[in-house]
Formats: C-alpha cells, sequence, structure tokens
C-alpha cells in the first residue's frame, strides 16, 4: 500500500510518501517539502503571526493537492514544536485539518524524540548497542537512548535552531557575544536533563538526525566507509567546535555559499551548531554518525509495525 505523511515542523512543511508492506522497509516515492521557517512569524504573546499562518496554509494546501494526484491508502499528519508550542495553537490545527481532511496528530516532544529513535535504531540495527540521539529541529531538540527499538530516556527542551535563532541571534551576523549568550542559556535549559542521560549506560554509537545536523556534518565532518560499501558521515565535536566562531562572523547570504549549508538553513545553523556543540559536550560525545531516517521515518515504521500485528492477528 500507499502511505503519505506530512510532517508540519518548525522550518519546513515537510511530504514523505511511500510504498509499504507488513514486515518490510518503506520506499519513498515522492518527497516535497516547503520552508515556512515558523520561528520567524512567532508574535511576543507566542502566536502564530497571520503571515504565518497563511504559509502554512499554502504550504499545507499544496501537499493536500499533491496528495490528491496521487493513489494514496493512508495519509499521517503530524505537528511538532511551532505548532505544538503556539498560543493560538488550537486554531492552527483546526485550519490545518480543515485543509487536509484529515485529523492531525501533535506530537508531544517525548514522543517526537521516542519515534526519531525508532527509525535510527531500525537504520543502524541491534549491533549499534546503547544509542545516544540528537535531533535538532527549528523549535526543539531532542535527545534520547536506549538499548531497545524505543529509548530508555527521551527528553525535548525548547532548544531548536530557529527558535534560538530568534531570541539570541538577531543580528546578522551575530558575533561572538552572541555565541557565548546562547551557549550559557543552553547548559542551563541542558543542565538537568545532562545529569539524568549521565545515570544511563554509555553509549556505543552516537547518532544525530536531523535535517540541521546533515548540514553540519557537510560542513564539518568527513565520509567514511561502510561496511556494505555505503558512505558514513561523522562529525566530530572538535570539528564542529572550530567553526563555530567563523559563522558567527558570516553574514547569512554568504553562509549558503559554504559546503552544505542550503538556503533554508543559513539563517539559523549557527544557532544549531552552538546547541549541537553545547548539548555533545555536556552528554560527553566525542563525535556522531549521521542517520539517513528521522521521525518522518519513525512514523511511517510504526504504522508498519501496527500493519504486522494486524496481519498476524489474522
Amino acid at each position: 500500500m500507499r502511505l503519505a505523511v506530512l510532517d508540519i515542523g518548525s522550518n519546513t512543511v515537510h511530504l514523505l510518501m511511500a510504498d509499504v508492506r507488513p514486515g518490510g522497509r518503506p520506499l519513498a516515492v515522492t518527497s516535497e517539502r516547503a520552508v515556512v521557517r515558523l520561528m520567524r512569524f512567532l508574535t511576543p504573546d507566542g502566536a502564530i503571526s497571520d503571515e504565518g499562518v497563511e504559509a502554512l496554509r499554502d504550504a499545507t494546501t499544496r501537499a493536500r493537492d499533491i496528495v490528491a494526484g496521487e493513489r494514496i491508502d493512508e495519509f499521517l499528519a503530524t505537528a511538532t514544536s511551532a505548532v505544538r508550542g503556539a498560543t493560538n495553537g488550537a486554531a492552527v490545527i483546526a485550519m490545518i485539518e480543515h485543509i487536509l481532511g484529515t485529523e492531525l496528530q501533535v506530537l508531544d516532544g517525548e514522543t517526537e524524540a521516542r519515534l526519531t529513535f525508532l527509525a535510527v535504531r531500525r537504520w543502524f540495527g541491534w549491533a549499534s548497542g546503547n544509542i545516544l540521539l540528537f535531533d535538532i529541529g527549528g523549535g526543539s531538540l531532542e535527545l534520547a537512548t536506549g538499548a531497545d527499538e524505543l529509548p530508555d530516556v527521551a527528553a525535548s527542551v525548547p532548544l531548536g535552531a530557529g527558535r534560538m535563532t530568534v531570541q539570541f541571534m538577531p543580528d546578522d551576523p551575530p558575533g561572538d557575544a552572541a555565541v557565548e549568550a546562547l551557549r550559557a542559556h543552553a547548559r542551563a535549559v541542558l543542565a538537568p536533563v545532562a545529569d539524568t542521560f549521565a545515570a544511563q549506560p554509555r553509549p556505543d554509537h552516537i547518532v544525530g538526525s536531523s535535517k540541521a545536523i546533515r548540514s553540519l556534518a557537510r560542513l564539518a565532518g568527513f565520509p567514511v566507509a561502510g561496511w556494505n560499501g555505503s558512505e558514513r558521515m561523522l562529525l566530530p565535536r572538535a570539528a564542529l567546535g572550530s567553526w563555530i566562531p567563523r559563522l558567527a562572523h558570516i553574514p547569512a547570504s554568504a553562509r549558503q555559499e559554504l559546503p552544505g549549508i542550503t538556503p533554508d538553513r543559513t539563517f539559523q545553523i549557527v544557532a544549531g551548531a552552538v546547541v549541537l556543540h553545547t548539548a555533545m559536550e555536556m552528554l560527553g560525545a566525542g563525535e556522531l554518525e549521521v542517520s539517513p531516517w528521522a521521525l518522518r521515518e519513525g512514523v511511517l515504521l510504526r504504522y508498519i509495525e501496527s500493519m504486522a500485528w494486524d496481519h498476524l492477528g489474522r
């Protein structure tokens, strides 16, 4: 069967269509994304502005029209941090559901972390042992760790790259003082989370799974050969740290000329780098490997799992 997953995130509205079957892996057939960067549309009282609502309306209408042109058996729509935390979130959710003609599942931060962890576990397999996961979105940072398909500990904190850019890096370029202010804030927010994670078993494999982390890995990381001939991308914390002072003094218009920095990430990549570097430092991660799978794949995999159980029950 063909399944469509619409992920309404803080930075993008991403539609993924895939062929799925019980016991099989999802085979992507279509991937479409619209950049909305909702964090820039938040008003002082935490609402999504009229302009932001209109951007969401356009993106979800386009996604609906693409799905209408395909033979889709099931349509799953999810929303994460920006919609979840907006003071006018209920009205925005009602609008999106009206456009799509389907229920919008608003994921809390811990569920988001758990679904992303499931995708990462399936990608790297049981041989990867105890996994520590970092995932940076536009509105929040998700962390999870464990040795099973679902993590033993999962956490979500409001340290997303877009949110931190708006709060701490309004100037372009932001400069050193803004970097240090954000780093101090991230340390304070992460301190209780880091204590919780420190009590867990030492990870065998450290993974990053978001688009922001993939961009940073292309900038500061390096590829290595995988066991089956595929390419793995590693991001050392030291290399990431060395790029932060440079990024902080490069205007956003020039950052997209750097390796891996796409136009939709250029404004918030500095904040993303500072948050990731600080989180890696506090959780004792010297380097991480980038996962091709993340939240959307986790949603697909959870649905396939429910199909498999239904199939076994017949």
